[in-house]
């Protein structure tokens, strides 16, 4: 994960990131984890827009197509990546996927992993899984 997270922040650094035709697709398969699941979190979190950001209660800021919380920052910045990477749709994609791969590697494939995505309480989790859930039924997954 460290050397795609660096090819990118760096490709975008200089400008010459690499035209993906969906970037969520290659990141999603680079991690080993669902493309609907990833489609529907980017689609819940932004409506699929790469320059979305909100400001939360506590101060932090979700940025981008994925949301990706500021609170990540430091971690990101181990691989190079700062807030205004976030704002690269095929950046975020990664970064947001990568945060989700992380949270199925540490509760498994489960929709506990994919509430943690967006929450750290365990009632805010299942309301999210949930909302998560709905949208894949929608989109016939």
């Amino acid at each position: 994960m460290r050397r795609a997270i660096s090819l990118l922040a760096s490709t975008a650094l200089f400008g010459a990131l690499p035209c993906y035709a969906d970037c969520l697709d290659d990141a999603a398969a680079f991690q080993h984890v669902s493309t609907q699941l990833v489609h529907a979190i980017a689609q819940h979190e932004s409506g699929m827009r790469a320059n979305a950001v909100n400001v939360n209660s506590n101060g932090t800021e979700d940025i981008g197509l994925m949301q990706v919380n500021t609170s990540w920052l430091p971690t990101l910045a181990r691989y190079g990546i700062g807030r205004q990477h976030l704002f690269d749709a095929c950046v975020n994609a990664y970064v947001g996927t990568w945060i989700l791969a992380s949270n199925i590697k540490r509760f498994g494939p489960t929709w506990k992993a994919v509430g943690a995505y967006n929450a750290a309480s365990g009632s805010r989790q299942l309301v999210y899984a949930n909302a998560i859930y709905r949208r894949l039924q929608r989109q016939g997954h």
